[in-house]
């Protein structure tokens, strides 16, 4: 995760009630999923960013995720996501993502 969008992260949990807020990750390798689901749970685990140390305890998804695609409208899903689905190892991205979730 970039640093611009750590620093976006920070504000937003400061601004709202961090149990308002979900992030959705769209990262196309289980690895990367990994690393950012951690970073907006436990924090940068590079501690290179404004999230180094800070434990903000978001709720994470990966946008493949089942439940997020029940909220998402057919068509937009299609038209935004639909085409990554079929190519990208679905699994494992939300197992990675649902692991950092889960701590």
């Amino acid at each position: 995760m970039d640093l611009e969008s750590q620093e976006k992260i920070l504000r937003l949990s400061q601004a709202h009630d961090p149990k308002d807020l979900v992030v959705l990750i769209g990262a196309p390798d289980p690895e990367a999923a990994e690393i950012t689901a951690e970073t907006v749970v436990s924090g940068d685990p590079a501690f290179a960013g404004a999230l180094a140390g800070t434990q903000l305890g978001l709720d994470v998804y990966h946008v493949l995720d089942d439940d997020v695609k029940a909220e998402v409208p057919d068509d937009v899903w299609d038209d935004q996501i639909g085409v990554m689905a079929e190519v990208l190892e679905a699994e494992a991205l939300v197992a990675a993502v649902a692991s950092m979730r889960k701590q």
